[in-house]
């Protein structure tokens, strides 16, 4: 099957997380560069990475993801590109100057745009002489439940939707895709263990559900086979950021 991955680009080493494997990355939801820096630096040595989105970028762009770059901790650009195909992989280019791990598209952008994307990492590979950085698939947002598919027009049952865009995002040769905690079991058997399976929806025991409709606590999702837990408010919003971090990741031990 074509790719769409160019030969030369085959051998290019995409990033890897550090010996000190530590799977929790920690949602970094402010648009406030010094605020967000505090509380890198209170979760430093206690998270693996730090996740900025849509509401950092927009405010600060790439030279406020820059300005973070001396806490010197992985960054997981969580823009979800959802575009032509030519529009995704030059706005992936964009980031060849910025220190970023892994990045997100939408897999309902289909096999062209997923292709240029990951077409698009390697470029960036090239460009800057690191690993490239992971580009991971966006399948159904873990705010949306079966009602909501449906609302959309989408009829196919919510697990089995998640599984054909995986499916899709693997033939691309996107390295993973984001899941709610409860598709891990059907994903790690249906993509394999070598597939990233990013999981959002992560809550403590005893945290509030907020706009999360699909969630488990990160023992759980661990157990059933998540690569990297993606964790907000419950850490941002403690009152011990660090303290709250290293019980959840010793509760995965």
């Amino acid at each position: 099957m074509d790719t769409g991955v160019k030969p030369e680009y085959d051998k290019i080493i995409r990033y890897s997380m550090t010996l000190n494997y530590n799977p929790i990355i920690c949602a970094i939801d402010t648009t406030d560069i010094d605020a967000a820096s505090v509380l890198i630096e209170q979760l430093r040595g206690s998270i693996g990475a730090i996740k900025l989105g849509l509401e950092f970028f927009t405010a600060n762009g790439a030279n406020g993801v820059r300005l973070l770059e001396h806490h010197q901790i992985p960054v997981f650009l969580d823009l979800k590109f959802h575009d032509i195909p030519n529009t995704v992989a030059k706005a992936i280019k964009a980031t060849a100057g910025i220190n970023t791990f892994m990045m997100t598209v939408h897999t309902s952008g289909g096999r062209a745009m997923m292709q240029a994307a990951i077409d698009a990492s390697m470029e960036v590979a090239t460009l800057t002489g690191k690993a490239r950085p992971l580009v991971i698939g966006v399948t159904v947002l873990t705010s949306l439940d079966q009602a909501d598919l449906h609302m959309i027009g989408i009829k196919e049952n919510l697990n089995d939707e998640v599984a054909r865009l995986a499916d899709l995002a693997q033939s691309c040769r996107l390295d993973g895709v984001v899941c709610s905690p409860y598709e891990i079991t059907n994903l790690r058997k249906h993509c394999g263990q070598d597939f990233t399976l990013v999981v959002p929806g992560i809550r403590p025991e005893g945290s509030a559900q907020d706009d999360q409709k699909r969630t488990l606590t990160p023992a759980e999702a661990m157990k059933k086979g998540a690569t990297y837990l993606v964790i907000g408010r419950p850490l941002t919003q403690t009152q011990n950021p660090r303290d709250t971090a290293q019980t959840i990741l010793n509760s995965l031990k």
